[in-house]
């Protein structure tokens, strides 16, 4: 009872299993589930604090989940004119306390999927504008599509209030680079992915006694040269390389220097630049200066940042303790190799939080989706983020696995499962369909097709049509929320994908590999909220059988 259970049904939760609890459950206050089902994956919760007699009953926690407290008629007209989908998103007392606190560096929030990491950024950015009047905020993601959805939510979360809305600015993370670059420099031609490889290719070709590979140089310039912008010899010589498993000793860094060299030559001479050397000369744009571009950021999927990025925002809320707010989950990071935050100046420690209530996705989609991923994932600095204790707050079925004799039973399956759903009353637009890559999409366009539905392909300009199914690659899924979810094509050979498997130098670049295609398929399976189906050619991905582990 001190938990919130009423009186009246202490003896069902006394008598509950495993089976008997979300029915359970749904018939108890908010405060009472939480506590419930902390106990039943083995945390224990405390009860809350009992409220001094004169204190403001509203201002309690447990009111908060279920009033908002008007203070004049012009909130009150303002929340009668607006339909439900429009009220702001809901924030949880547990989150609301991370928004509004006063931190004195930068603070990381973490989670697995469907905790609610991007809501409290929303809010987040919102505080900072309110509570500090005149001042300018920037909310940021990794692409053009998420950057849209947050622009979306946020107007529902500031509607009616210009002046906040104005000082919050919501971009993607490259289109900041850019706009800025072209601001202070001059528009920026940036380097294709060809170029720079056809500038590495011929750069080795013209340097004698090295083995090293094309996809070797490709990657020590990506993921060393360019991301931490060295330019000199002695920089490269001692630099750690920090993500980089190959170890090379220093006859080879000389021939791998000499590489290089040629390769930032290539690029000067065709007056073009690579990402990182757009964030890297606005980095150095900054230092010493006391006008920034933005006083406070806020950047959501926070685990795919790269170096020079991270550099930038840490140069730019230099001195500022509440200037960098990330939100982010290790467990989804498919883009960057691992580096220290800690090394930039963005060291976390004590100001690192994890969410554990998931809002989103069922109890058994996310059960099935955490055996993808270790029970705790550590970055370089060693701050770990535990999905141990995580709860869910509904129930649904369990997902289904079907391994398929080819690709015709395949789309035959997926198919008849996506219309079946759409029969079940789920529209169009809350069906989503990945695969691992562009090579897969025609599969997931037949299974569409074969339901009798539109298919809209998204990508970073195209975004999700009402009387369509969504599909797309698994790196677009990132972000993204249906209440029914195809993961196809999940064959041996394509997940991992086998084309990086046999690129890889050593055993430990192969344990990268395969730790980023996990991530990729957590990320596609906890898009889903009530239906998750996964389908593949036999034989399918080992990782379906990580998936189905325990069921």
């Amino acid at each position: 009872m001190a938990f919130g259970v009423p009186e009246e049904w202490v003896n069902d939760v006394r008598a509950a299993t495993e089976d008997t609890l979300f029915d359970i459950i749904e018939h108890l206050p908010q405060e009472a589930q939480e506590a419930l089902l902390k106990l039943a994956v083995g945390e224990k919760p405390l009860p809350p604090e009992p409220a001094p007699a004169l204190a403001d009953p509203f201002a309690h926690p447990d009111a908060q989940r279920r009033f908002r407290v008007l203070t004049n008629a012009e909130e009150l007209k303002q929340a009668l004119d607006y339909p439900w989908d429009k009220w702001a998103v809901f924030l949880h007392p547990a989150q609301a306390e991370l928004v509004e606190k006063s931190f004195s560096g930068p603070t990381r929030v973490s989670g697995s999927a469907g905790t609610g990491k991007t809501i409290v950024a929303l809010h987040r950015a919102v505080h900072l504008a309110r509570a500090n009047p005149g001042s300018t905020v920037l909310l940021t993601t990794f692409s053009r599509a998420l950057a849209n959805s947050l622009r979306v939510k946020l107007a529902s979360l500031v509607a009616g209030e210009p002046s906040i809305a104005a000082r919050i600015v919501v971009k993607a993370i490259s289109t900041v680079g850019y706009d800025l670059y072209s601001e202070r420099f001059g528009q920026p031609q940036i380097a294709a992915p060809a170029m720079i490889r056809s500038l590495v290719t011929k750069a080795a070709s013209e340097i004698e006694g090295h083995r090293f590979s094309t996809h070797f140089l490709v990657g020590e310039w990506e993921d060393v040269v360019d991301a931490w912008q060295l330019r000199s010899w002695d920089e490269y010589r001692d630099v750690s390389r920090l993500g980089r498993k190959t170890r090379i000793g220093g006859k080879q860094r000389e021939s791998l220097w000499s590489i290089f060299e040629r390769v930032r030559a290539g690029l000067v001479e065709r007056r073009i630049v690579t990402w990182s050397d757009v964030f890297g000369r606005l980095t150095d744009s900054l230092v010493g200066k006391s006008a920034r571009p933005y006083d406070f950021a806020v950047i959501d999927e926070a685990q795919d940042l790269g170096v020079a990025e991270a550099r930038f925002f840490a140069a730019m809320a230099v001195g500022r303790g509440d200037g960098l707010f990330f939100a982010g989950d290790l467990g989804q990071r498919i883009f960057q190799q691992p580096f220290s935050w800690k090394a930039l100046g963005l060291d976390v420690r004590g100001r690192s939080f994890t969410l554990r209530i998931n809002y989103r996705t069922s109890h058994q989609i996310r059960l099935h989706a955490d055996r993808l991923l270790p029970t705790t994932v550590s970055d370089v600095d060693g701050n770990a983020e535990g999905r141990r204790g995580t709860v869910s707050m509904f129930d649904g079925p369990p997902p289904m696995v079907v391994a398929c004799a080819d690709a015709s039973n395949e789309c035959s399956v997926v198919g008849d499962w996506i219309s079946a759903r759409l029969k079940d009353g789920c529209s169009p637009s809350e069906v989503g369909v990945f695969v691992r890559s562009d090579a897969e999409l025609k599969r997931a366009r037949a299974a569409v097709k074969a339901a009798g539905a539109r298919a809209v392909e998204l990508n970073d300009k195209v975004e999700v049509e009402n009387g369509a199914v969504a599909i797309s690659t698994m790196h677009f899924a990132k972000g993204l929320e249906f209440r029914s979810v195809v993961v196809m094509a999940c064959d041996d050979d394509i997940i991992p994908q086998s084309d990086r498997i046999e690129s890889v130098a050593d055993d430990a670049d192969l344990e990268e590999v395969y730790n980023t295609e996990r991530h990729l398929l957590y990320v596609a399976c906890t898009r889903a909220r009530d239906h998750l189906l996964v389908t593949g050619i036999t034989p399918v991905s080992e990782f379906v059988d990580d998936f189905l582990k325990g069921s």
